[in-house]
Parts: structure tokens; sequence; C-alpha cells
């Protein structure tokens, strides 16, 4: 499928930020992303995180697949990994988006990064940034819903869905890079 992005246009932009209590040194966020069993993703937003798995694109890049609740909104993101590093993830999907006004697509681009702030700990950011797609446009015109309201309604949701799984996503990653240092040591 090709989707046609408007890179012009933004839905929403959210970015928050949590302390990981780990040494930067043993942070490994592809690891963690593209390891990520699905309980442990449900734990990090409830109720609003559904699912999630990997799988590859047809040419290899790795991908994360999550499902998850955006205010009324179900997502089906469709994450391809842009950069795929230790201290940088970048995430970008073309993702379906199931509201109660029917289905349409939207781009997120999902960007995971950390850097340190101390010997023994660092800072973990999680930006997501949301694009219509013409497909979008066209749906929220059918609908008689303006874009400002439609990009209002995606900014108030998509942040406040960030700003309850940034932390618990940061807790995720230092348990994992704590659990990797224990590893190393034994």
């Amino acid at each position: 499928m090709s989707d046609v992005i408007i890179t012009d246009k933004q839905l929403s932009s959210s970015a928050f930020s949590a302390v990981i209590n780990a040494p930067i040194e043993q942070v490994d966020i592809a690891d963690w992303l593209f390891n990520l069993p699905e309980a442990e993703y449900q734990r990090c937003c409830p109720p609003d995180h559904i699912s999630a798995g990997t799988t590859s694109t047809d040419d290899g890049k790795r991908m994360s697949i999550n499902v998850e609740m955006i205010g009324k909104t179900l997502m089906v993101q469709h994450y391809v990994a842009e950069v795929a590093t230790p201290g940088l993830c970048r995430m970008v999907s073309t993702s379906d988006a199931f509201t109660p006004n029917g289905r349409t697509r939207v781009q997120v681009i999902w960007t995971l990064s950390v850097k340190k702030i101390d010997a023994n700990t660092c800072e973990y950011t999680n930006s997501v940034v949301a694009h219509p797609t013409q497909e979008f446009l066209d749906f929220i015109a059918v609908h008689g819903t303006p874009f400002e309201d439609a990009a209002a309604a995606r900014q108030r949701d998509g942040g406040d869905h960030n700003s309850r799984e940034t932390p618990l996503f940061a807790a995720s990653i230092e348990r994992r890079a704590l659990a990797r240092r224990v590893a190393g040591a034994a």
C-alpha cells in the first residue's frame, strides 16, 4: 500500500522524559524494544496497550507492531526501524487508525532515546510525532471535521498517552538494563 504522507502538516507532537537508574553503558533501547514481551508492553500503559510483537519488512528491516488505544481510537502501529542502536531508536509507522467514524491511516514517528546524566543514571526520552496521510485528510473532510479540531484531539489524546507510558517504559528499560548487568557479572 502506498500512502501519501503530508509532512508539512502535523497532527500532534509530544516528548516526555524519565530517569533510568542504571549506567548508560548497560542500557540498550533496541535490545529492549525488539525483545519486549507482550505482557511487559501491556504493563507499560494499562489499559491502553493491548498487544505488541516484532517482525521484519520484506527487505529485512526490523519492525515493532503495537496495538494500543489512543483516546477513542484503536491504533495498529507498523513501526519500521530507521535507526536501532543502544541509545537511539527511530521508528516510523504508517498506522491504521480505527476511529468511532471508521478506519483511516496516519504516519507516526516514534523516537526513543537515552542520554547520560552521571555514572549511575541516564535520561530516557519518548517522543511521538504524527502526520496525516492524504487518506486521513479526505476522511476528516467527509466527516466535516476541520483539520484543527482533529489535530487538537490527537494532541490531547496522544500527549496524555505518552505522558503515562514514558515513565513505565523507562522503568522497564531500567529493569532490563539492571538484569543485563547482573547477567554480565555472573
